[in-house]
């Protein structure tokens, strides 16, 4: 099963739609998979599941056995002031180092509402995750000025929709 990370814990986000959409793809190609929200994560992960504390919250450790669990990832990425949202990198951190995220494979969609979508936040995240071990599928799509390639909460760019598609194939076969 393919683990969808959703990068950010802003309510009601685009991301989150882009995520459903990269399902119903992988759902339509045959492939499971389940989207894990860091909006889910427990409010107080920083103080009570990280560093000296780490292993100590029952709701946190639940949510990092899911991606413990898996071996296929694909990262929605919205971009944040030039990078990733900071509870991505923070999510990272709480994982087990180095090997939650060694020798797995991931997917990476950047978006953003500039002309950028998202570039900077994907090349800093790959850093990471190669830092990591983690082995970082070269098809990146970066969907620029997001909400002007949507209605009624899908993507409508064919080009975009494409590049999910290809991706998704890509990642399966991966």
């Amino acid at each position: 099963m393919i683990k969808i990370i959703l990068g950010t814990n802003r309510k009601n986000s685009v991301s989150k739609l882009i995520a459903l959409q990269y399902q119903q793809i992988l759902s339509e190609k045959g492939q499971a998979s389940e989207i894990l929200e860091l909006e889910e994560l427990p409010n107080d992960f920083i103080e009570t599941a990280l560093y000296e504390n780490n292993g100590k919250n029952e709701s946190y450790n639940r949510f990092h056995q899911k991606v413990a669990e898996g071996q296929k990832f694909i990262f929605i990425v919205p971009e944040y002031n030039g990078s990733f949202p900071g509870i991505l990198k923070t999510f990272i951190d709480g994982m087990t180092y180095p090997n939650t995220f060694r020798n797995k494979k991931a997917a990476l969609v950047g978006l953003s509402s500039g002309i950028g979508g998202g570039g900077i936040a994907l090349s800093h995240l790959t850093d990471i995750f190669h830092y990591l071990g983690m082995h970082v599928l070269a098809l990146k799509p970066k969907l620029a000025k997001i909400e002007q390639n949507m209605s009624d909460n899908l993507l409508t760019n064919k080009l975009y929709i494409e590049l999910l598609q290809t991706q998704a194939e890509m990642l399966m076969e991966f």
